[in-house]
């Protein structure tokens, strides 16, 4: 049976996406456990601090890179090849613009190494000079795993072209578990650097999980460097707006870094902390609907009708997860914060900080929500220009802004900026998108996104209201108290959200009510419908 599965092709979109998701949520929860770890060994202060500026250089190069090629790039023009029969000729490219990306990503990994010193003095001009140091350290190790995670994105790029999700959905899970590794068992013994160790070794088990199955598909390494390659140019050609629009993107966290340097210890984590926890249910919905619909959304670029109609389904369904989702963030981002950082280092001060910075991220989520999803709607019509226009006015936008409402609010202001940006760049692109598309009748997606907020609204204010209800019946003064009271109130708040959206005939919620059914109901129906083996 476990076999089976990990060697299951998956054909369905919804199933794809069904996987993506259990995967994304088993990876935000390590995720959530490696920042509770993380928070709790070492607080929000200096040395964590020192932790994730680490990050940003070696994270920055892989982005530009790595992903650009990926993307938008490698994985249509490998399908295509596959479709094709032409098996040879797919893997001969696969190991060119393999090779050839590598070169390019071990000399700038080098030049980080070599220039470490200038780049953490410019990225972390608010650190002293003890940190700086440490922070130099941390960057250098750091460069190893985007070597790592360059083979890991050729061999996810395979394996998602094969349709073999699941396996390919483990990665992730594993990259946090090796992080989880170097917090508990090398930072004792190597203090903070054997946090920069875990990264590697999560980024090498990010890779090496997937390395059984793509043998058994038929890809060898091979050592061959040919620009003449037609599908490695393909590649390169796609992925230069790509990478142009993942540039604008990491220069926003380079300037939300430089900024957060420069204000109270503590913000640039509380920021990373605060960020990954509202990223929890967009990587569980519209990252998981965004990666599935692409290959369908490509394959409709001609059909304009069949097109609009794909991608106003997949907005709506987005929507109905994200929306309510925000609300409860916010109604409950105190029970969620105490309970899974309310340890060690974390004082009343810093979990205030959290508290501010999660209700202004989750202003944002449904925009950040749909971002996603209208980039690959633009990238499936081969325009990946408008996407990168949006994304560099949005940053154009942030910057100013983070450097005046930061002055002003702190960390608060910092994570508004972000979130007013998310906002414009969602609205440049829906309108764009709508232009060039003529993708949505605006009665078909606003009637059921008013029903949505309405509902929403109502559930959250109804999970206010559980949380001061059962106060007394609980002591609120405990991890286990605390957490009672919020799962408690969200679980009311769901049930009310789920009453709701049914009388008020919300179709998304039809359509997610009778999916749960035919997978209670009709398991082994849906199990032959769905994977089928090669």
């Amino acid at each position: 049976m476990i076999k089976k599965l990990f060697n299951a092709r998956i054909n369905s979109i919804t199933s794809a996406a069904l996987i993506l998701a259990i995967a994304a949520l088993a990876s935000k929860l390590l995720g959530l456990y490696r920042d509770r770890i993380l928070a709790g060994t070492f607080g929000l202060g200096n040395e964590l601090d020192i932790y994730y500026a680490s990050f940003r250089v070696p994270d920055l190069i892989f982005n530009i890179v790595v992903l650009g090629a990926i993307s938008a790039g490698f994985i249509p023009v490998f399908a295509k090849l596959i479709s094709q029969k032409k098996e040879k000729e797919a893997f001969k490219t696969a190991n060119a613009i393999l090779n050839l990306v590598m070169v390019a990503l071990l000399f700038l990994c080098l030049l980080g190494i070599i220039f470490a010193p200038i780049i953490v003095s410019f990225l972390t001009p608010g650190f002293s000079p003890e940190n700086k140091l440490l922070t130099i350290k941390l960057t250098r190790i750091m460069f190893l795993s985007p070597v790592f995670l360059l083979m890991s994105s050729i061999t996810g790029g395979i394996l998602q072209s094969y349709q073999r999700f699941f396996i390919y959905s483990l990665s992730p899970i594993m990259y946090n578990l090796g992080i989880i590794v170097g917090a508990l068992y090398f930072a004792p013994i190597w203090g903070i650097q054997g946090l920069a160790w875990g990264v590697v070794l999560g980024s090498f088990l990010h890779f090496v999980v997937q390395l059984p199955i793509i043998r058994k598909l038929g890809f060898n390494y091979q050592l061959i460097l040919d620009l003449k390659d037609s599908g490695a140019r393909k590649i390169i050609r796609m992925m230069i707006p790509r990478t142009l629009t993942l540039m604008t993107m990491q220069l926003n966290l380079i300037i939300i870094t430089i900024i957060a340097s420069t204000l109270s210890a503590g913000s640039l984590s509380a920021f990373n902390i605060a960020n990954n926890l509202q990223s929890f249910p967009l990587g569980l919905f519209a990252i998981s609907f965004a990666v599935a619909s692409f290959p369908t959304l490509s394959s409709l670029s001609e059909n304009k009708k069949e097109f609009a109609k794909n991608l106003t389904t997949t907005t709506k369904q987005i929507l109905f997860f994200i929306i309510p989702i925000s609300i409860l963030l916010v109604v409950l981002r105190a029970q969620i914060v105490r309970t899974i950082f309310g340890t060690g280092e974390i004082g009343w001060k810093e979990t205030t900080m959290l508290l501010d910075a999660v209700a202004i991220f989750s202003l944002s989520l449904f925009a950040q929500g749909v971002i996603p999803l209208f980039s690959r709607a633009f990238w499936a019509l081969h325009d990946a220009k408008t996407p990168f226009l949006t994304s560099l006015a949005s940053v154009i936008i942030n910057i100013f802004l983070a450097f005046y409402l930061s002055a002003q609010y702190g960390i608060t202001g910092l994570v508004g900026a972000f979130s007013i940006s998310a906002i414009i760049n969602a609205l440049l692109l829906y309108h764009l998108i709508n232009k060039k598309t003529d993708f949505i009748c605006h009665t078909r997606i606003f009637k059921p996104i008013i029903k949505i907020s309405f509902a929403s609204i109502i559930a959250g204010f109804l999970s206010y209201k559980t949380l001061y209800f059962i106060e007394p019946f609980l002591n609120t003064g405990t991890g286990i108290g605390i957490f009672m009271q919020g799962l408690i109130a969200g679980i009311v708040g769901l049930a009310f959200y789920c009453i709701l959206s049914w009388n008020l005939e919300i179709d998304e919620f039809i359509i997610f009510k009778n999916s749960i059914q035919r997978r209670l109901f009709k398991t082994k129906i849906e199990t032959t419908e769905i994977i089928t083996e090669d």
